[in-house]
C-alpha cells in the first residue's frame, strides 16, 4: 500500500514578499480608475482560503479603500496597523490611528476609508464570501450583484448595465 502524500502547502510568508494587486477592481469606469493609487496584498488567497478574505491595505495619501459601500450578506473587519484613515460612514466620519479597528455588519453601516494624510495609511482587512451577496453604495449609481460562481455584475441603480 502506498502512502499518499499531501501537496505541500505554504505554511507562512512575509506578507510584504505577496505581489500587490494594484488598483484591480471589476468595476465599470468611472469608478476603476478611483482605486488605481490603492495596493492590496491578497494574502488570504496565498494560504487557499475559501470562506473568507484576508488582506493587507496599502493608500497612499489621497487613496480610498473603496466607494462608500454596505455588503447584502458580507461582514467585514478592519485594523490599522500604520497612519491614520479617515473613516467615512453614512452616520458620519472618525478618524482611526494605529492599534484602532472597525467592523462592518451585513446590511449595516455603509463604509470606507480615506487616507487625507500626507503619508501611507496601511491596514488589514478581513471580510467572509458568504454567497449571494450584493452591494449598495449610496453615493453612487452603482449597485453590485454576485454571481453562483463568485463573480460580480455591476449596473445602474436603475438596472441598466455600464
Amino acid at each position: 500500500m502506498v502512502k499518499q502524500q499531501r501537496p505541500t502547502k505554504v505554511l507562512a510568508i512575509d506578507a510584504a514578499s505577496v505581489p500587490p494587486d494594484t488598483g484591480v477592481s471589476g468595476k465599470p469606469e468611472p469608478f476603476r480608475s478611483l482605486y488605481a493609487m490603492r495596493e492590496k496584498r491578497r494574502l488570504g488567497k496565498i494560504f487557499g482560503l475559501k470562506t473568507f478574505g484576508v488582506n493587507v491595505t496599502r493608500l497612499p495619501p489621497g487613496g480610498i479603500s473603496a466607494l462608500l459601500h454596505r455588503h447584502s450578506h458580507q461582514d467585514e473587519f478592519v485594523y490599522v496597523l500604520e497612519g491614520t484613515a479617515t473613516l467615512v460612514t453614512d452616520r458620519g466620519e472618525a478618524r482611526l490611528s494605529p492599534g484602532m479597528c472597525a467592523g462592518f455588519a451585513a446590511g449595516g453601516l455603509a463604509h470606507q476609508l480615506v487616507n487625507r494624510t500626507g503619508t501611507d495609511v496601511l491596514f488589514l482587512e478581513v471580510g467572509d464570501r458568504t454567497s449571494g451577496d450584493n452591494a449598495d453604495f449610496p453615493a453612487d449609481d452603482l449597485v453590485a450583484v454576485q454571481g453562483e460562481d463568485g463573480s460580480w455584475t455591476f449596473t445602474h441603480k436603475d438596472g441598466s448595465p455600464y
